[in-house]
Order: structure tokens, then sequence, then C-alpha cells
């Protein structure tokens, strides 16, 4: 009898196909911006979090607002190897910069810090050798750039063809010791030049007058993610300590909180616009159950005949019922092919990759399933309950 009432229910839907398509396109326009919506934000939020995971998930971020005076100084920094939790810790000073290379000049930003540095933020050198202890001990002038620099400025078009060469940051040489590799696009977000040098923290010292003596900024990281926040609390005493109690004087970042609360907002996101999402289904249930009711007053007199022969009301419902779940799902899988190609043509554009995951698909198609289900049951109920006498009578 299923059997029978799928064939009977494809049969109504293909003998009207410009009003069936009409019924089904809210379920189409529902579906499409159920997935591409949530398809588009949960890509574009895990290509940041990627971003940020890859600037390191077990590691802290202090600022110094106010040193009471007392400037912190690196060796005071070097002492916190001390603490158990603690893998690796650096100073960070920034400045920005002229950087000139023969005749070509440009701003570049400049980067000041220790060999912990590059540990921490697990930086990968397309050739030469990053920042080492005695570069900071004996405060020489050299520099890790970035790829862009090298092949900008310097004209390397082999990142090698930049190692030896003399750069000028401020009018002041330093040596090229090694290039960065290539950013990727996601990483890129996170640049405001696009040209950049790292040196020696002792040597920025000496090249910015905004640096100055002390350690206004550092990073530390964990010997692992679960020792975290140990060590955040280890950092935080040893600040609170050191700032006169004062814990105004001090933010600490906690780089894995960050992930945590990007991964609350994408949820947000995703179930505000599956919610929107949802209420266009809603729109096309509506149209579905409309274009039924239609459908049981048109065909009064054949359920009429189906009852005198013998056909009962749960024959009935489940006929209708059927068309109802097969409008809906016909919509659906037209709206999941609907969504892949303008997900293709959006990751053309726009030169990112977005995919439908399987769970969207799957809660699409129950979503679905659902809505047929309940606008499906009234017409169908109605067209259950008619009298034969009355339907075999129905003049429309």
């Amino acid at each position: 009898m299923l059997f029978q009432s799928m064939k009977m229910a494809l049969a109504s839907i293909l003998s009207n196909k410009m009003r069936s398509f009409l019924t089904m396109l809210g379920i189409i326009i529902g579906v499409v911006a159920l997935i591409v919506l949530v398809s588009v934000v949960r890509g574009a939020t895990g290509e940041v979090t990627d971003a940020v995971s890859a600037l390191g998930t077990n590691l802290l971020s202090i600022q110094i607002l106010d040193d009471k005076g007392r400037a912190i100084s690196v060796r005071e920094l070097e002492d916190l190897r001390r603490f158990p939790d603690l893998s690796e810790v650096a100073p960070i000073g920034r400045d920005i910069a002229d950087i000139r290379y023969n005749s070509k000049t440009d701003t570049a930003s400049v980067t000041g810090t220790t060999s912990g540095y590059t540990q921490i933020q697990k930086q990968e050198l397309a050739c030469g050798r990053n920042i080492q202890g005695p570069d900071e001990d004996n405060h020489l002038n050299v520099a890790v750039i970035n790829y862009e620099t090298a092949r900008s400025i310097l004209s390397a078009e082999d990142a090698r063809d930049a190692l030896g060469k003399e750069i000028y940051l401020k009018g002041i040489p330093f040596q090229v010791i090694g290039v960065t590799e290539k950013e990727d696009e996601d990483m890129q977000m996170f640049e405001t030049t696009v040209y950049s040098a790292m040196i020696p923290y002792t040597s920025l010292m000496r090249l910015s007058d905004s640096v100055g003596g002390g350690v206004r900024s550092f990073v530390v990281s964990a010997v692992s993610d679960d020792r975290l926040s140990a060590l955040e609390s280890e950092i935080g005493n040893w600040l609170d300590t050191r700032l006169s109690h004062d814990r105004e004087a001090f933010t600490l970042i906690n780089m894995s909180s960050i992930m945590g609360a990007m991964d609350r907002i994408m949820n947000t996101m995703t179930a505000l616009l599956g919610g929107i999402a949802a209420i266009s289904l809603l729109v096309g249930g509506i149209g579905i159950m409309n274009i039924m009711l239609v459908s049981v007053t048109e065909r009064t007199r054949e359920i009429g005949i189906r009852k005198a022969i013998g056909a009962g009301e749960g024959s009935i419902l489940l006929q209708f019922l059927i068309e109802a779940l097969m409008l809906s799902l016909l919509g659906c899988a037209l709206g999941v092919a609907a969504s892949f190609g303008i997900l293709c043509l959006i990751g053309f554009f726009s030169g990112h990759h977005f995919s439908m995951s399987p769970q969207i698909i799957t809660l699409a198609t129950g979503f679905s399933l659902f809505i047929g289900m309940i606008f499906g049951i009234y017409p169908a109920r109605k067209a259950a309950r008619k009298k034969p006498i009355d339907a075999l009578h129905y003049g429309g």
C-alpha cells in the first residue's frame, strides 16, 4: 500500500509540474538559506580560528600598562624560567620604520624580540636562521625579514638571494640573516603592513625611542596545553607582586580562552542564522499546506470513489500525507543542489573554499521532513474524513 501511495503521489506532483515547483520554491529557498548561510559562517569562522590557532593556543600575551616607575627588564623575564609550567618567554617591542635597500624605500613593521619568540610562534623559515642568543647579547644589527620584503624590496627572485644583504631601518644598516616562509591569506589578515622585519630586542631598544629601556609587552608559552591555566596563575601572581598588587597595571590574555570565545561566537551565529532559515522553511510549509488543501478540493470525487470501493481513512490519509512529504523532500533535494552550486560560485569569486557538512544536509533534510509532516497532516486528515456520499456528489 505504501509503494502504491508513493506512485500516486508522484503522479499527482508530475501532473502539475509548474504548480508543484512553485509550491516547493519556499522549501528550496529555506534550504538554500540554511545551508549557504551556515556553511559560509562556519567556513569563515574556521579560517579565522585556524589562523588564531596557528599563532599558538598554549601561550599567554601580557601587556604592561603601568610599570610603577620600575621598568621590567629582559633579565627579569629570563628569571621567569624558574616556573615549572613555563616553556619559553620572550619580550616584544614594535615600531614602524622606513626600510631602504638601494633606491627602494618603503615602510615596514619592525619587531624586537629574543630567540624564544620564534619557538613560541613556531616560526618557519624559507632560508637562513632565526635570531639567537649571541645576537641579543652582542646587540648585533641582524634582521629576519618576511617573504614579501625579500621579494619586493630586495628584488630577490629566490629567498636565498636576500641572505647577507644589508637593509637600512631608520638609516641604520641591518644584515639579513633569514627569510620567513610566505604567509598564507589567513595569516595576512593579522598583518597591518606588508613588509616586516624581526631584530634582536636589544637592537630595537637602540633603534626606537618608543621602546625605551623597559619591557612593555611579552609572551610566554606553557610546557603543554593542560598546564596553561597553572602558568596563567603563576604569571598573574608574579606580576601582581611586581607591580605593587595593582591588577589594573597589566593585562593578561589567554589565547586558549580566545579560541573558546570564538567557538561560542560561531555556535551562536550558526544558531541565529539557522533560526532565520527555519522561518523560510516554515513559510514553505504554509505553501505546501495551501496547495494540498487545493488538491484535496480538486480530487474530492476521486476520494469519494476510492472510499466507495473500500479504501479506508488510513489509506486516504497516507496518500495525501506522502504527497506532502514528497513535495517537501523534492524541494529539499533541489535546495541542496542549488546550495552546492551557490557555494561553488562564492568560493570561485572569493578565493575561499566553503563546503557543505553532512550535519547541515542532515539537519536540512530532517527539518524538511518535519515541515512536510506538520503542514501535510491537516489536508490529509481533511481528505480522509470526507464522507463518501458527499464526495461523490461534489460538483466542483
